[in-house]
């Protein structure tokens, strides 16, 4: 079944439901997915390329943290 059959099928399920409790699920849920789908955009190329630069530079500039030294301090924090 192709998107547009999924996307038909289901408006006509939603269109029979009578529970308000269930529409207002379906809408948090929605409202959610959006939001998400927001903040979850790839990046371009050039963001890729200029995260990149950046993490190089901080590597050659000795701007960096060995992961032990991470760990160790991240149980700090409990």
């Amino acid at each position: 079944m192709n998107i547009e059959s999924r996307k038909i099928e289901f408006v006509q399920a939603f269109l029979n439901l009578q529970s308000e409790e269930l529409i207002s699920q379906f809408e948090k849920l929605l409202k959610k997915a959006k939001q998400s789908e927001k903040e979850l955009k790839p990046f371009t190329i050039e963001e890729l390329n200029s995260r990149l630069n950046d993490s190089i530079n901080d590597s050659n500039n000795d701007n960096v943290i060995e992961s032990n030294e991470l760990l160790s301090e991240i149980q700090q924090w409990q």
